[in-house]
């Protein structure tokens, strides 16, 4: 890792040493003792259920140059004391990147970040050798895990950003200082610690505080707390809407497997073919195409980059049984994402079911929430199948065309039963829901 040598890092965290410093650079940083290898540094986070400290002696064993820690131990490794490992991390992530000059991209929003740092990505590997967030690592401990990837030839970085409250962003983006700052939408997301979407908006925007005076925010247009809010930046946005910098018109399924679209900006008119269903998948690929055109791809370069999208996870997932048609969407939910998945399922054939479970971290608004998803589908003409405490005002919001179930064993139970061949089925929760088991139950009728 370039000019991060044991002896640096003491100097950035102001931390304390003992036994001799190694002077040669470390490898690599790491705070899962299952990815130790030599040379690299070792951070011994403290935790509830597992206490980092415990696994020094095994960081020795497996070559470790040195450790970060809270507290010193007995064993023979070089240890840097610091007060706080994590916030230790943050200092050094940000002196690391400081070294690299090229674009950095941070990513924020209530909904889609992880699509669109997919996306962008994407698009931008269709020219450049671009670093991106590994899975949902956008917190104060996986943004600078991110930033530690960092090497000599890569030539653009993407970097997911998600916070829960007040002056978190902040942290982040003094680690991230990006040149360019994408906002996906503002929706009904950890409102219990942000109050609403305005108080949600002025969280994200945050990010403000670690870019350069010249930075640019591309922002939803279709969005209007987005569009309307002054970032004291260049602003460019997208959408659908004629008033966007970067539009899409001829919007158009194929099958259930694709969308196409013709993206429209700086004089171009970019046709492009999703690899992935629903309508959100315009709008990641329309900030790929923003910050694509912002950093001189060229029309093909873009398409190109579109077309190699690939789902992450339970984001978005098409699954085909033979049976059912599946929208695997349970990684986690709000209100606002939940309506727009039930949006995409709309528009697959069959009858339209969707298996909705708790949302969580909505605050005192919780229940209304709940309520207001659950008319939203059955306005829809959808079938609405609720599981969870919370997800029971999801079937009174719903009224007839819903069944409620207490928890997500006893749905299980009855799954077989509650569908038929040729159904559409949304299955969405809050990760702690573990709706995964509804997944894969429903890929086994």
């Amino acid at each position: 890792m370039r000019h991060l040598t044991p002896a640096v890092i003491r100097e950035i965290t102001g931390g304390t040493s003992a036994f001799p410093l190694p002077e040669e650079e470390i490898t690599a940083i790491t705070t899962d003792s299952r990815k130790l290898e030599p040379g690299c540094l070792f951070a011994a986070l403290p935790g509830t259920r597992v206490d980092g400290h415990d696994f020094i002696a095994q960081a020795a064993k497996e070559g470790a140059a040195c450790v970060l820690c809270s507290h010193f131990v007995e064993v023979a490794v070089p240890q840097i004391q610091v007060p706080d490992v994590q916030a230790a991390l943050g200092e050094i992530a940000a002196f690391y990147r400081s070294q690299f000059d090229f674009p950095f991209i941070g990513i924020t929003g209530s909904v889609g970040k992880t699509t669109a740092k997919e996306m962008i990505a994407a698009v931008l590997s269709a020219r450049f050798n671009t670093l991106k967030t590994e899975k949902n690592f956008n917190n104060e401990l996986g943004v600078p895990l991110t930033i530690f990837r960092l090497r000599e030839d890569h030539q653009a970085a993407v970097v997911e950003m998600g916070i829960q409250t007040f002056g978190e962003m902040t942290r982040l983006t003094n680690m991230v200082h990006p040149q360019i700052g994408v906002f996906t939408a503002i929706g009904d997301a950890h409102l219990e610690f942000l109050g609403d979407r305005p108080g949600a908006l002025r969280a994200k925007a945050e990010m403000v505080n670690g870019m350069p005076e010249n930075g640019l925010i591309i922002a939803n247009g279709d969005d209007p707390l987005l569009r309307a809010y002054d970032f004291g930046r260049r602003k460019i946005l997208f959408g659908l809407g004629e008033n966007c910098d970067v539009r899409a018109t001829d919007v158009a399924p194929e099958g259930v497997s694709a969308m196409r679209c013709v993206i429209h900006g700086k004089g171009l008119d970019i046709p492009v073919r999703i690899p992935a269903f629903g309508q959100h998948m315009i709008y990641a690929a329309l900030m790929g195409a923003a910050v694509g055109l912002e950093l001189g791809l060229t029309g093909e370069e873009i398409a190109a980059g579109v077309a190699t999208y690939e789902t992450v996870g339970s984001r978005g997932r098409m699954i085909d049984t033979g049976y059912v048609t599946i929208l695997d969407d349970c990684y986690n939910a709000n209100p606002t994402s939940v309506q727009s998945a039930i949006d995409s399922l709309t528009a697959l054939p069959g009858r339209k079911v969707a298996i909705l479970g708790d949302m969580r971290e909505l605050g005192e608004n919780s229940p209304a929430l709940h309520r207001q998803v659950g008319a939203y589908a059955a306005q829809k003409g959808v079938q609405v199948i609720a599981c969870g405490p919370l997800a029971k005002d999801i079937a009174a919001g719903a009224g007839e065309r819903t069944a409620w179930y207490p928890d997500t064993e006893s749905l299980l139970e009855v799954l077989p039963e509650l569908l038929q061949k040729g159904d559409a089925v949304l299955v969405k929760a809050s990760h702690v829901m573990g709706f995964e088991a509804v997944v894969a139950a429903a890929e086994k009728l």
